[in-house]
Formats: C-alpha cells, sequence, structure tokens
C-alpha cells in the first residue's frame, strides 16, 4: 500500500503548498512581481530541462519529478496570470447587463493571452516527452490544464462558491465575469468526468503487472485528478475554504494587500 498511499500524500502537499505559495506570492506588493517571475521563470527552465533529461527515467524517482516538473511549469502558469503579467487585453469589469455572445467575448478577451501562453506552454512539455518512457510531467500539465478550464467555465456559467476571495487586488475586476447560481448544467457533467478519469487512473495503478513507475505516475495523476473532483465540490459549497491556506491568506494582509 506503500507504492500507492506515498504518491497520495505526496500528491495533496504538492497541491496544497504549491497553490498557498501563488497566493502569497501574487497577494504581496506589486514592486516583488517582477522578482518573483524571475524566480519562477529559472524554475520553469529548469523544468523543461529536466523533462528533456527524465525522458528515459522510467522509474519511481523518475516519476516524482517529472510530477515536480510539471508542476513548476503549471506553477509559472498560474503566477504569470494572477500577478497580472500575463492576462488578456481586456482589463476592466464586466459591462452591466451584458450577456449571450457579447459576454462570452468579452470573458475570453480577459484571459486571452493567459489562454495562449497555457497552449505555447502544454506544446513546449509535450514536444519534449514525446514518444518518451516517461511522459509524467506532460500528463500532470495536461490534467492541471483541464481542471482549470473545467472550473473557469463553471465559475462563468455559474455556481455557488465562485472563489473571489482568491483573486488579489490588481485583478478585482476578473470577479465581475463570473456568476453565481445553485447550479449550471455544466457541473454534473464535470465531475462524472473527473470521477471517471480518476477511476481510470487507480485502476491503472492497481493493474496486475503494473510496474513501480506505473504504480507511482498512476497514483500521482489519479489523486490530482481526485483534487479536481474536491475542487468542484467546492464550487457548490458555501463554506470559507481559503482557511486551507490561511498561512498563506494572512500574509497577504499583513503586506497590506487585503484578501
Amino acid at each position: 500500500m506503500a507504492a500507492i498511499g506515498i504518491p497520495i500524500l505526496v500528491t495533496i502537499f504538492a497541491w496544497w503548498f504549491s497553490t498557498g505559495l501563488v497566493l502569497l506570492l501574487d497577494g504581496l506588493r506589486p514592486e516583488t512581481f517582477r522578482r518573483s517571475m524571475a524566480f519562477a521563470t529559472a524554475f520553469l527552465l529548469a523544468a523543461l530541462a529536466g523533462i528533456w533529461g527524465l525522458r528515459e527515467e522510467a522509474t519511481v524517482a523518475g516519476a516524482y519529478l517529472g510530477f515536480l516538473c510539471g508542476l513548476a511549469a503549471w506553477g509559472w502558469i498560474e503566477l504569470s496570470f494572477l500577478t497580472g503579467v500575463i492576462t488578456g487585453p481586456v482589463r476592466t469589469p464586466c459591462p452591466p447587463g451584458l450577456s449571450g455572445a457579447r459576454r462570452v467575448l468579452a470573458a475570453i478577451g480577459v484571459v486571452l493571452w493567459h489562454e495562449l501562453a497555457i497552449i505555447v506552454a502544454a506544446a513546449a512539455i509535450m514536444a519534449l516527452s514525446w514518444g518518451a518512457a516517461n511522459q509524467v510531467a506532460a500528463w500532470i500539465f495536461v490534467t492541471l490544464w483541464i481542471m482549470r478550464q473545467s472550473t473557469k467555465l463553471n465559475i462563468f456559467l455559474g455556481v455557488r462558491n465562485t472563489g473571489e476571495v482568491f483573486l488579489p487586488d490588481h485583478l478585482r475586476y476578473v470577479g465581475s465575469y463570473f456568476r453565481h447560481r445553485p447550479m449550471n448544467l455544466l457541473f454534473p457533467a464535470s465531475v462524472l468526468a473527473s470521477a471517471a478519469f480518476c477511476a481510470w487512473l487507480f485502476h491503472h495503478a492497481f493493474a496486475v503487472g503494473a510496474t513501480p513507475f506505473d504504480v507511482t505516475a498512476a497514483s500521482l495523476l489519479g489523486t490530482l485528478a481526485a483534487l479536481a473532483v474536491l475542487e468542484h465540490g467546492f464550487l457548490m459549497m458555501p463554506l470559507p475554504i481559503e482557511r486551507l491556506w490561511r498561512w498563506a491568506m494572512d500574509r497577504r494582509t499583513a503586506a497590506g494587500r487585503p484578501a
């Protein structure tokens, strides 16, 4: 059980800590953003080099390192958006009464450069690991991308808990594109798809003949998919989920940027 239990614990801790770290950094004073992005970019370049170097490392250590490389690349994406470095051509609140296709286009304008950056990063990571024995980093990045896209769409369509509390001051206008609703038609399908993907991954972890690398990789990815189900659940729970990252949110307030 340790072969599956340890990857589960590692994934949960990495998800919790990396999320809190990004929340902490994007809540600091704007003059710190350039330094934060410089460090994040150094980690991104190291992650890309690591993905190439781990191509044929189909071992337990290779699975963990690939996981960290994929997470580091995604961390750069998240930080670049939340610091306001890469967002979109639209940086104003949603006009009152905007609906339908016009609201969709306006919302796309808010995140356009960010979405293009994700596509470029995904293409680079997939190219580096194409045909390789170790593709954990690519799977991690794409899984996080799909998770985030599903969350964005559900928040746009309407959920109970939009998570506006996590937005830093300079991105408050993004919250005007969110919608508060008890339910939307996409939400059940999102949860079912995430749960099915999670079950499929853990099936591979328990499969007869699975190598230690296969077990570790499937467990890491399966836990990430399970966290996607949890995050979607948070969208419909009127709970102060920001308390999970109180250590980061409190430091935001101490830095003079209230949560």
